[in-house]
């Protein structure tokens, strides 16, 4: 005795063309924003690092901000801050950064789908990258200890260049 009815199997067709009707239509009227996906493993791929992350001061005035140019930015972490100044050159980036307390950290620019940029902070906290590309942006600063040892990593949230 066979126990399926064939009505359940075309009730099962006509629910599997229903909702890929359904997600056809979502998709069309409310797809995710470009490049959604592609940020969200950018960011992710942090995830196995031992980092503290940065907080934004005032971030309440820069909440949304998207594009453009960001201009100058402050991030805090314990007792870090770091100041960036991003200036455009055309299609890329200048960025002038400053440390407080000053050293001679490591500062690691991440760039989606760039090669990651790397410099040094002088024995006051300044460094420069003149040449980083636009996209989804963090700032890693990689500090050393008073003996020059290496120390906790320190990552900015995502901008957008």
């Amino acid at each position: 005795m066979n126990d399926i009815d064939p009505r359940d199997d075309r009730r099962g067709q006509e629910d599997t063309a229903v909702l890929t009707e359904l997600n056809r239509l979502v998709y069309e009227l409310d797809a995710p924003p470009p490049g959604l996906v592609e940020r969200i493993r950018f960011a992710v791929a942090l995830e196995n690092l031992d980092v503290e992350v940065a907080r934004w001061e005032r971030a309440g005035s820069l909440a949304g901000v998207r594009g453009g140019n960001p201009g100058t930015i402050t991030f805090t972490v314990d007792n870090l801050t770091l100041m960036v100044n991003f200036t455009s050159t055309g299609a890329r980036h200048r960025i002038d950064g400053w440390l407080v307390p000053a050293g001679e950290h490591t500062v690691e620019v991440r760039v989606a789908e760039h090669e990651s940029s790397t410099t040094k902070a002088d024995d006051g906290g300044r460094f420069v990258l003149s040449d980083v590309p636009a996209g989804t942006t963090q700032i890693l600063v990689h500090l050393v200890n008073s003996r020059g040892e290496p120390g906790r990593t320190v990552v900015t949230p995502t901008i957008m260049l």
